[in-house]
């Protein structure tokens, strides 16, 4: 990973705390967000020197980035920012309030997110974006369709800001984190299968970004099921 600065975005619960809480152990000092004040609070106090706290609604986008800002400046800059708010459900009937809720996290905030994560880079002169996106984001889910048309649209744009970065020539390592299911309360999915405890995830995690890879798979197994389900004939898949 660059530097010792990192901001997590979203590390109130589920892979952004159990994250946020290996990176501190590692030695670094870390900035935390979430809409639950209450339970920042309750992570900065394990270790109060390490942690720094932002509580805010990153679908507020009038005011996200000012608190950004601010936690940025109070850290003395950051060299490091995962974004690892986003929400998915299931949504057979397809019902268009939880659609449109997962649009502005999984979409608009996290547009906002990564522009506003890479443009401070940009200007720093160098730095590690992050973001954790998900397998189900290859192809489309009939359980799903927000959901996984979300993460594809958050995978493909990690993808524009990488070779941004390229032909730019900038310092910076763009790293799409893509997990298959993890043990949290976010993974809804009636059928699961190697599911990760959360603290393994995160150390996985932890070390795909030190070794600053563009894409970590989490658990390693996945990557198998990614590949063979990106190439799956679109006949079979629809038989699904």
């Amino acid at each position: 990973m660059i530097g010792k600065r990192i901001i997590i975005i979203g590390a109130t619960s589920g892979i952004g705390r159990a994250l946020a809480e290996v990176s501190v152990a590692e030695g670094h000092t870390v900035g935390i967000t979430g809409r639950r004040e209450v339970l920042l609070q309750e992570i900065a106090a394990e270790r109060p020197l390490c942690y720094h706290t932002a509580a805010f609604d990153i679908t507020d986008t009038d005011t996200s980035i000012a608190h950004l800002e601010g936690l940025a400046e109070a850290m003395g800059g950051v060299d490091a920012i995962v974004v690892s708010a986003g929400g998915g459900n299931t949504n057979a009937a397809l019902d268009f309030e939880i659609e449109q809720h997962m649009i502005d996290l999984n979409v608009r905030a996290f547009t906002q997110l990564v522009d506003w994560a890479f443009t401070y880079f940009k200007a720093k002169g160098g730095g590690h974006l992050a973001a954790i996106t998900s397998v189900a984001g290859m192809r489309g889910s009939r359980q799903a369709p927000g959901y996984s048309a979300t993460k594809a649209y958050q995978i493909n744009y990690l993808a524009g800001l990488r070779q941004k970065a390229r032909k730019e020539q900038l310092n910076i390592v763009v790293t799409d984190i893509c997990p298959g299911f993890v043990d949290t309360p976010m993974a809804k999915s009636p059928v699961r299968f190697w599911v990760a405890p959360v603290d393994k995830a995160a150390w996985q995690i932890y070390r795909g970004l030190h070794k600053q890879r563009n894409k970590v798979y989490i658990t390693r197994r996945w990557r198998l099921v990614a590949w063979l389900y990106r190439w799956l004939p679109d006949w079979l898949h629809e038989r699904m």
